[in-house]
């Protein structure tokens, strides 16, 4: 089973930033995501899903490799080529993989303009590890599915970030 968590951040170059840390933590097996999307709110309330993986250029690239082979068997490359693509894209637009985008929509709601936010589908992960590698990154958290141990964990973990900023003393 997979949990869903979600994390406010005052800019998208920080939500952003904290979504590569994720992933390099993914590449060193401490977590396994099935999605990570930056979502981000405008000054207008205008919310855009910057996902890992364009489903519709991917789609597009796949349409046109199977248009272009099947257009070699019926003679017609370049139009197999391009209805392939066509067709590819529209299926990639039309499908949706990991978090659903129009729930993440909703919930983005919740952010403040000019805001960003980092949604989160954990397949599984080693808690104690990545919490402390996500220690004093900041953020808020405003959605999750964790058990209420790990949720007040991830909260500590990232509002470590406002206390250490907050203890510093400041220099003349």
């Amino acid at each position: 089973m997979s949990d869903l968590v979600f994390i406010a951040f005052p800019s998208e170059q920080k939500a952003e930033e904290v979504r590569q840390k994720v992933l390099s933590l993914q590449r060193e097996y401490l977590i396994e995501l099935g999605d990570a999307v930056v979502v981000t709110k405008d000054e207008k309330g205008q919310v855009k899903l910057n996902q890992m993986l364009n489903l519709t250029t991917a789609g597009a690239a796949s349409g046109a490799l199977w248009g272009t082979l099947i257009g070699f068997i019926f003679l017609a490359p370049l139009l197999g080529t391009a209805i392939g693509a066509a067709s590819g894209a529209l299926g990639g637009k039309l499908s949706d993989v990991g978090i659903n985008d129009q729930f993440m929509k909703d919930a983005a709601g919740a952010l403040q303009p000019n805001s960003a936010g980092l949604f989160l589908l954990i397949r599984k992960m080693t808690t104690d590890k990545v919490l402390a590698d996500l220690k004093g990154v900041g953020g808020t958290l405003m959605r999750t599915s964790f058990d209420e141990t790990k949720e007040a964990a991830l909260r500590e973990a990232l509002s470590a970030h406002a206390a250490t900023e907050t203890a510093a003393p400041a220099t003349p």
